[in-house]
């Protein structure tokens, strides 16, 4: 079934921008970082100890042990109580999605994992900030604690913002991200339907040949710069228990600077494909693919080269933003059924069978372009399958 959305399903957006940090502030930032990992590394504690002893640890419990070590620990309490109840708060949300995919019964490798200890030299610091604990003020963030931070305006908020995050990622650099509420930007209407499917090959294949996402190949390209990196991470890679060099961190800080260029290269290729088909097309059906699965694959590495995931919250985002209607719809045997008379065939097709064939109308056409169809039929958007024409009645909207 084809799950239609519109942007009443999501009344917030997010707009990131980079910041640029003095010597202080870093410091200031990177010790509210310390008091915030020791809060989640304590809640992992706490949460295990309960489970060991059969007991619930809620995040009533996790507050009060929040409240309570403030109470004793002036290092602690030194900190804005801000960002330290929000990681409470965050480490309650992924515990219980941890435990509720648990209890539906979900394979391993599709579980979310139980929160884990957050070690100093791994993880990136991430500081969370509702309403009353920061202020824009002259371009400027200020956030509780005294730390004031520049923001590089590249554009204007549509809004007053009701939370921000703080974070730095692994090059380094630190960026805040506003939530604020989500604003419908009108663009003409076209008139005009469209069916989407993901794929490896073909990163999205269209009922329009004019808006297929060819797969881009940036992690292909970066290949060759990040095994030099990673031979000279492993030559000075440094012993257990000591230090890393600083031939060891330039290294590092090189491979994540090249990942980072790959991911902006996807990032960006993927925005500008999601604004065209929503510019030229009023009604988007999506296949609802979970790219997941693909990580135990063969196709793994290209699977995550291409980004799907990436590209698919891209084009709802950017449908959400112009106010377009999109179904989701369930991939379930969309290889497999016929666009046209909507017959199934018997046994699933390989991989290297790029063409179906329906054995009961007879038609023949590319295998992920009939897939493209069967959403548009799925979701009602093209009841006469590929003739484009209504049996009785005026024609229908114009599929592309």
């Amino acid at each position: 079934m084809a799950t239609p959305m519109t942007v009443e399903d999501t009344g917030h957006a997010r707009y990131t921008y980079r910041l640029r940090v003095s010597a202080s502030s870093r410091i200031a930032l990177t010790a509210e970082w310390d008091r915030c990992r020791w809060v989640w590394n304590e809640s992992v504690a706490r949460s295990k100890k309960a489970h060991a002893e059969n007991d619930a640890c809620g995040p009533a419990r996790l507050d009060r042990m929040l409240t309570e070590a403030r109470d004793r620990t002036p290092w602690l309490a030194a900190g804005s109580s801000v960002p330290q109840q929000q990681i409470v708060r965050d480490f309650g949300k992924s515990r219980a999605k941890a435990l509720k995919d648990i209890k539906s019964g979900l394979p391993q490798r599709r579980r979310a994992g139980m929160p884990r200890f957050k070690k100093k030299r791994e993880a990136l610091p991430t500081l969370n900030y509702t309403r009353r604990g920061f202020r824009l003020r002259d371009g400027r963030l200020r956030l509780a604690g005294g730390v004031v931070v520049t923001v590089v305006w590249s554009r204007e908020l549509p809004g007053p913002p009701t939370s921000v995050r703080v974070y730095q990622d692994s090059v380094g650099a630190w960026y805040a991200s506003f939530v604020v509420p989500a604003v419908i930007e009108e663009i003409p209407r076209t008139g005009r339907v469209v069916g989407v499917d993901w794929g490896v090959g073909v990163i999205a294949t269209t009922t329009s040949d004019d808006h297929d996402l060819p797969h881009p190949g940036f992690g292909r390209a970066a290949k060759e710069r990040l095994t030099r990196y990673d031979r000279m991470m492993a030559r000075r890679r440094p012993r257990k228990g000591r230090a890393a060099s600083r031939g060891y961190r330039e290294a590092k800080r090189l491979r994540a600077k090249a990942c980072k260029k790959a991911a902006r290269q996807r990032q960006d290729i993927g925005r500008k494909w999601a604004k065209r088909v929503v510019r030229d097309h009023d009604v988007l059906a999506v296949e609802d693919f979970r790219p997941k699965f693909l990580a135990g694959s063969a196709m793994a590495a290209r699977a995550a080269d291409a980004t799907i995931g990436a590209t698919k919250r891209a084009l709802l985002e950017m449908a959400r933003k112009h106010g377009r209607i999109v179904h989701l719809v369930d991939p379930a045997y969309t290889t497999m059924d016929c666009a046209r008379c909507g017959a199934r065939t018997k046994h699933a097709l390989p991989l290297s069978e790029r063409t179906h064939t329906c054995a009961a109308c007879g038609t023949v056409s590319p295998r992920d372009k009939n897939s493209a169809r069967v959403m548009l039929v799925r979701a009602g958007l093209d009841p006469a399958g590929a003739d484009r024409a209504r049996p009785d009645g005026p024609p229908g909207p114009q599929a592309t």
